[in-house]
């Protein structure tokens, strides 16, 4: 049986160690809290440009956790990748890139 790069049986994996675990889920965390704090100031009526301020935060801090990953993921998997011999991954990467550019 073929596989098929949609089906989610064939996704890859990446093996992070504990610490790189702990650290992207630490900031995953306080990107909820911040989503929750942005929830809290509409359910008070806050002032629509506070809540944009925070909304923005909200924005960096998922583009700095973007870039970070991202950063982990060329200097690890795509180069693992292409040392051996699997230079599709680029054009992966190119697609990645263009989906977090939007």
């Amino acid at each position: 049986m073929s596989c098929n790069k949609e089906c989610c049986s064939c996704e890859k994996n990446t093996h992070r160690t504990d610490e790189e675990k702990k650290k992207l889920i630490n900031r995953l965390n306080r990107i909820e809290g911040q989503v929750r704090g942005i929830r809290g100031m509409i359910e008070k009526d806050s002032y629509c440009a506070d809540v944009l301020v925070q909304s923005a935060a909200v924005n960096a801090a998922i583009n700095s956790f973007n870039k970070d990953l991202l950063s982990r993921h060329i200097h690890s998997c795509v180069v693992r990748d292409i040392k051996n011999g699997d230079e599709e991954v680029i054009d992966e990467l190119m697609k990645l890139i263009t989906k977090l550019m939007k």
